[in-house]
C-alpha cells in the first residue's frame, strides 16, 4: 500500500536511502560519494524545501520512499528508494505510477549519469532522456544541488514533457 509520509516517519525514510543509495557507492564519481550518503540535516533541508515523501509499506513495514516536489510548472520526482533487500520486486514501479498519477503537470526526474540500471528503470516506464544542454538548464531551474552534480546529472522528462527547443 501507498501512504503520505508522515513526520514520524523520518528516521525510517532516511534509513531507506542510505540503505538503497550504497548501489551509488563506486559508482558514481568518488568525489560525490559520501557517508551517510543523505545526512538527517539534509533530509530535513529537502522535506523543509517542499520535498513530500510517499512510501511503500507492506505488512506494517516500509520498504520503499519516493518523494514529490512542484516547483511551480513543473513536478519533480525526488529521492527514489527501496530497501535493497526489496528491489527488482514493483515498488519502485507503483511509487513512480502513483505519483505520476497524482501530478497535474510535466513530471522531471534527476540521477546521476552513471546510475545506468535508474534511467533504464524511468525509460521504461516511459520517461525519456533529455539532451545534456536541456538537462543543464533543467537542473539549474529546477535543482538546487552542488556543481559537481550537476555536471554528472540527467534528466529525463515524463511523457507530457514538450521540449524547450534547446538541442532542436
Amino acid at each position: 500500500m501507498i501512504f503520505k509520509c508522515e513526520q514520524t516517519d523520518f528516521q525510517e525514510i532516511g534509513d531507506i536511502i542510505n540503505d538503497a543509495a550504497a548501489a551509488y557507492k563506486d559508482v558514481i564519481p568518488a568525489d560525490t560519494w559520501h557517508e551517510p550518503y543523505m545526512s538527517e540535516e539534509e533530509l530535513k533541508e529537502q522535506i523543509e524545501q517542499g520535498v513530500q515523501f510517499w512510501c511503500y509499506k507492506e505488512n506494517e513495514e516500509m520498504i520503499g520512499v519516493m518523494g514529490i516536489q512542484d516547483k511551480g510548472d513543473v513536478i519533480l520526482i525526488r529521492h527514489a528508494y527501496v530497501r535493497s533487500i526489496y528491489r527488482n520486486k514493483g515498488v519502485g514501479s507503483k511509487l513512480l505510477a502513483h505519483l505520476a498519477s497524482i501530478s497535474k503537470k510535466p513530471v522531471l526526474i534527476g540521477t546521476w549519469a552513471a546510475a545506468t540500471w535508474a534511467i533504464k528503470f524511468y525509460q521504461k516506464h516511459g520517461f525519456r532522456l533529455l539532451s545534456k544542454s536541456e538537462t543543464e538548464t533543467l537542473l539549474s531551474k529546477y535543482w538546487t544541488i552542488p556543481a559537481r552534480q550537476l555536471e554528472t546529472s540527467v534528466v529525463l522528462a515524463g511523457p507530457d514533457w514538450h521540449t524547450t527547443g534547446a538541442d532542436n
